[in-house]
């Protein structure tokens, strides 16, 4: 039998919103769990996850973690597999791991009615820009042009894109805009843009989902004017909750008891926090 405790890892970690969500969760659910935080920064993420005993239930990563947490797991799912990164684990003599951001990202999605992604343009090249391709791809997305800082460390973008059926490309942010449906911006939150690079993205059209929730808006959003502009709060939403599906029942898509009414409690946690 699996224990009932559960953190987020991840360095920095004091800003995330995890704990949060968890706590209102499983409160909604009626279990007697705890969800707690630690910094835990790549270097020592082995040692802390050896040292994990049998009162463990499972892990949330967050960046820098995510590639380490693939390594750790056992068995990965679809959406792990195709990204190399995994930001669930759950614990046992074989550690599960789950990507629970693609479905996140395409929930978010659904929810503002983004449905037109056909000519998609991802910023950034990290583990969340790799999410974000598969959720586009699988939402309908015909051609991805991932911009990054450093082109040549994105190529594995076009391989990822092959296996996933649709026409990638990748180029700088310096590159000529041409006009896509949605952007999505995968950045660090923080992240500052030289208005130069920015306003064509913005003049191309299409709406931005910003994968960035605080602070917000984001320097990306304040300026942007190209159509509708949504949060990451949605994501980080719509990804714990197939979080607390894995760990209530080993599946990101086995829906939970009264799932409308644990979302509701997550929400009304989220945004009062």
């Amino acid at each position: 039998m699996r224990g009932n405790r559960l953190e987020v890892w991840g360095d920095p970690i004091g800003h995330s919103k995890s704990p949060v969500l968890h706590a209102a969760a499983y409160r909604a659910l009626g279990l007697d769990w705890h969800y707690g935080r630690r910094r835990v920064d790549a270097a020592g993420f082995a040692g802390a996850f050896a040292a994990l005993d049998d009162t463990w239930r499972g892990l949330s990563v967050t960046m820098p973690l995510k590639e380490a947490a693939f390594a750790a797991a056992a068995t990965r799912d679809r959406h792990a597999q195709f990204t190399g990164a995994v930001n669930t684990l759950l614990l046992g003599a074989e550690p599960a791991g789950f990507n629970t951001d693609v479905g996140g990202i395409l929930d978010a999605l659904a929810e503002n009615d983004i449905r037109t992604m056909s000519r998609t343009r991802i910023l950034g090249a990290g583990a969340t820009a790799a999410s974000a391709l598969v959720a586009t791809a699988e939402g309908g997305a015909e051609h991805v042009e991932i911009r990054a800082r450093r082109p040549e460390r994105a190529e594995l973008f076009r391989a990822l894109g092959e296996r996933l059926g649709i026409a990638v490309s990748v180029t700088g942010f310096d590159a000529p805009a041409t006009a896509v449906d949605l952007t999505v911006a995968t950045l660090p939150s923080g992240t500052m843009l030289d208005d130069r690079l920015v306003a064509p993205l913005s003049d191309a059209g299409g709406a931005l989902f910003d994968a960035a929730y605080a602070p917000w808006p984001s320097a990306l959003a304040s300026i942007w004017h190209g159509g509708q502009v949504t949060s990451g709060l949605a994501m980080l939403l719509h990804q714990a909750i197939r979080q607390v599906r894995v760990f209530v029942h080993g599946d990101p898509l086995h829906v939970l008891e009264n799932e409308h009414r644990v979302r509701d409690e997550m929400r009304s946690a989220l945004m009062g926090d």
